[in-house]
């Protein structure tokens, strides 16, 4: 008799709960392999197609409770005013359940869609993707919500990055490799010379903060849906539009003519002025890079591997960007 996995053992936890509290009868479940550590399922009913997520113990942990709950109901906000992305299903006004066995989940529409690999969306994709985060920016931040004191992410100053530079170069040099400190030293160089008035044109906000390709449903023409609010928080709109436009555009080199889709989409939901993305792009970097680029990078699995690659990508264009986006998101027009 084989052993029934771990895997397998939270499904069956999970489907028992989903139609006990819903009423409805699972008739085939497909495993939806994406993500880190939360486990998903596609489960079909009489009532149509759902998805079950599960929450990780361990990644649970690193958010806090209120926060995720904040971040659904701005989900179901954006859904009921028309943003694509999933349906968040809840029963007696819970939204993330408890499983019999105590496993955490919740409950959504499933949502048809194809994942595009980084770099490779067309201009109608690329360009219906700006309209619709322009759309979810314009309703996150139409007064409801309010403001915070404080964005998510402080900017450290040139002195704090330049040494947390310093240490990774040691760190690699200790580490005996060798080949990674190239890319290091071109961290160190990009932030020497980085403009750090830039910050001042930065306006902070509500935001999804983990809008990538990952994250993100297209058919041929277009956006079908944006998904994981879970990090939503006050921060920065523009990390969004230039997280969006680096997972989309870039491939062995920046698109442009992406790019400009990306923001001609943007600009229909939302007022933004002459170098919105080169600034973007910037501050992205500032904020990712040392995410990415350390002395274990080598280990890197596929998503942290690209996200490396995009942060060498901006650290070594970034006195470019300016000419190379300038003629990307000049003001048109003017949106009440």
């Amino acid at each position: 008799m084989e052993a029934i996995s771990a895997e397998e053992m939270i499904l069956d936890d999970l489907i028992t709960t989903f139609q006990r509290l819903f009423g409805l009868n699972v008739i085939e479940t497909t495993s939806i392999k994406r993500g880190w550590l939360n486990l998903k399922w596609k489960v079909t009913t009489e009532a149509g197609e759902f998805l079950l997520k599960q929450y990780n113990k361990e990644r649970y942990k690193l958010f806090n409770p209120e926060e995720l709950l904040f971040a659904f109901t701005q989900q179901i906000r954006l859904h009921d005013q028309g943003l694509a992305c999933p349906r968040l299903l809840s029963r007696n006004e819970r939204i993330l359940l408890e499983s019999d066995n105590g496993e955490l989940f919740m409950v959504m529409e499933y949502c048809q869609g194809i994942l595009i690999p980084p770099g490779k969306t067309n201009a109608r994709q690329i360009y219906d993707l700006g309209r619709a985060t322009g759309k979810m920016h314009r309703l996150l931040n139409d007064g409801t919500l309010g403001i915070k004191n404080s964005p998510q992410f402080i900017p450290p100053s040139r002195q704090e990055r330049l040494a947390h530079w310093s240490l990774v170069r040691e760190k690699t040099r200790e580490a005996g490799k060798p080949q990674l400190l190239a890319d290091i030293e071109t961290q160190m160089k990009a932030t020497e010379e980085m403009d750090m008035d830039i910050l001042d044109f930065l306006q902070a906000g509500w935001a999804h903060r983990d809008l990538w390709v990952d994250n993100l449903l297209f058919n041929d023409n277009g956006l079908r849906a944006i998904l994981d609010f879970d990090r939503l928080k006050y921060d920065y709109p523009q990390l969004d539009v230039a997280r969006a436009v680096i997972s989309c555009a870039l491939d062995d080199h920046l698109d442009v003519s992406q790019a400009s889709a990306f923001m001609e989409g943007y600009s229909e939901e939302r007022n933004v002025a002459e170098g919105y993305l080169t600034y973007s792009l910037q501050l992205l970097w500032y904020m990712e890079s040392t995410w990415w680029i350390h002395a274990n990078m080598n280990q890197h699995s596929i998503p942290p591997a690209r996200f490396a690659k995009e942060m060498i990508w901006l650290a070594e264009n970034q006195k470019n960007l300016p000419a190379l986006l300038g003629g990307v998101c000049k003001p048109k027009r003017t949106i009440p």
